[in-house]
């Protein structure tokens, strides 16, 4: 008698999947596919030992990230770096962020100060480069500044809007990263200490500010080395 193929169960399906995904999100982060490089469902179904199914899966919700691109009739692909695309993230980022701060200093209580003081020693304790990491930002680093961004925003107490930066967050990770790269003079630590200062003192319009132009730089520094 004939063995029926393996089908894998809704619950398997969904793990191999949240792997292919991780892991797929981990190798375009880390730079180990360049911009515009094809993902082909067929081969990453080879490579890894899993259905198609399950790697359209993945690559959809990378899509959903902006960590990758839906072509048409040709399949997949890391985003291509263009200066349009990343200036339009950064003006929707410039557009929203410090709004939300302005309603965080408003409305962030004495739990939100403490929170927005606790990210930032977390932050600024971490190192920003690793042998191990070469030319990016550590995991480490990459996580507590996400952590200190969405802290000095979460005082807004708008759970909707707090998706949007998360969304925006996600969809900008690679231009900041390369970033990074191209303009390792930047002094962040600095940048973000101010943005902590003036938080904390309730300074509305100086965080707004500081935080415009804390957005501003990654962008522009793309845009140079572009032209």
């Amino acid at each position: 008698m004939t063995r029926a193929a393996h089908t894998p169960t809704s619950p398997e399906k969904q793990m191999l999947s949240e792997q292919i995904y991780a892991h797929l999100r981990h190798a375009i982060m880390r730079g180990e596919y360049a911009p515009g490089d094809a993902l082909k469902p067929q081969d990453l179904a080879k490579q890894h030992g899993v259905s198609l199914a399950v790697v359209r899966e993945a690559l959809v919700r990378l899509v959903g990230e902006g960590l990758a691109e839906r072509l048409t009739n040709r399949g997949f692909a890391v985003p291509a770096f263009s200066d349009r695309r990343w200036q339009q993230i950064g003006e929707a980022r410039r557009t929203i962020e410090p709004v939300l701060l302005r309603m965080s200093i408003e409305r962030g209580d004495v739990g939100w100060e403490g929170d927005v003081r606790a990210a930032h020693h977390r932050l600024a304790r971490t190192p920003a480069f690793t042998p191990e990491d070469g030319e990016y930002y550590s995991e480490a680093w990459a996580e507590a500044h996400r952590v200190f961004h969405r802290t000095l925003l979460a005082g807004c107490g708008n759970p909707v809007l707090l998706e949007t930066f998360d969304r925006m967050w996600v969809a900008s990770e690679l231009a900041r990263r390369w970033s990074a790269h191209r303009a390792p003079d930047r002094d962040a630590i600095d940048e973000h200490r101010r943005l902590e200062e003036a938080a904390l003192a309730r300074d509305p319009d100086t965080a707004a500010d500081l935080l415009t132009r804390h957005l501003t730089l990654t962008t522009a520094a793309l845009a140079e080395q572009e032209g």
